[in-house]
C-alpha cells in the first residue's frame, strides 16, 4: 500500500503568502510516497518546498500559463497497478476564457468539467483535478474522481482549506481522503 499526498490551487502568492505549514505536517505524518499537485501552483517556490517532502508530479493550471508554462497540461501515472490521470481541469486557454463567460452568465456548471475529464482520461482508474476549488471524492462511470479542493481559497467562500490523500492498494484499489487544514 502506498499513500499519495494531493493538493491543488495553492495560488501562492496571489491568494496566500506561503504554503500552509500544515500541508507538510499532514504529508509527513501520512508518510506519502509521492505528491500530486493538480495545478494553479503560481510560483516555483511551492514546487521546491514540496519536493523536499516526496517526489512531485505537477500539471499546469490556468494561473501557471506565464510562470510555469513548462509544466504539462496533463499526465498519466501508475501506482501499484492503479492508473491515475491528472489535469487541472480548465482545458486550453481559449476554453478557459469561454468557460469564464458562461459561468458569469449561467453560473458554475460542474458537470461540464467532469465530462471533459472523463473524456480526457477514458482508461484511468483515478482522475485527479483542481480548478473548481471544491473538494470532490466520488466514483463516476467506474472511476474515482478526486479534487483535493484549494489550500488557500476554497469554494464556497468560508469553507475550510483542504488537501487530500489517496491510499492505493494494488489489490484492493484506491480510496480518497479529504483533510481540512482548519
Amino acid at each position: 500500500m502506498i499513500t499519495l499526498g494531493v493538493l491543488a490551487d495553492t495560488h501562492i502568492p496571489d491568494r496566500a503568502p506561503q504554503l500552509n505549514p500544515r500541508i507538510r505536517e499532514i504529508f509527513l505524518r501520512a508518510e506519502v510516497n509521492a505528491i500530486l499537485h493538480a495545478g494553479d501552483v503560481s510560483t516555483s517556490g511551492v514546487l521546491d518546498e514540496l519536493k523536499q517532502v516526496a517526489p512531485l508530479y505537477t500539471v499546469q493550471g490556468n494561473r501557471d500559463l506565464f510562470y510555469l508554462r513548462q509544466l504539462p497540461m496533463q499526465i498519466e501515472m501508475d501506482f501499484e497497478g492503479v492508473s491515475v490521470g491528472m489535469a487541472h481541469g480548465h482545458g486550453t486557454f481559449s476554453r478557459y476564457m469561454v468557460d469564464k463567460i458562461h459561468r458569469a452568465m449561467r453560473g458554475r456548471k460542474v458537470g461540464i468539467y467532469l465530462q471533459r475529464l472523463l473524456q480526457a482520461f477514458p482508461t484511468m482508474d483515478v482522475i485527479v483535478f483542481g480548478h473548481l476549488h471544491v473538494p470532490c471524492n466520488f466514483r463516476l462511470e467506474g472511476k474515482l474522481l478526486f479534487n483535493p479542493g484549494s489550500t488557500s481559497y476554497p469554494w464556497p467562500r468560508g469553507d475550510p482549506a483542504t488537501v487530500g490523500l489517496l491510499h492505493v492498494d494494488g489489490n484492493a484499489g484506491v480510496e480518497g481522503e479529504i483533510i481540512s487544514l482548519g
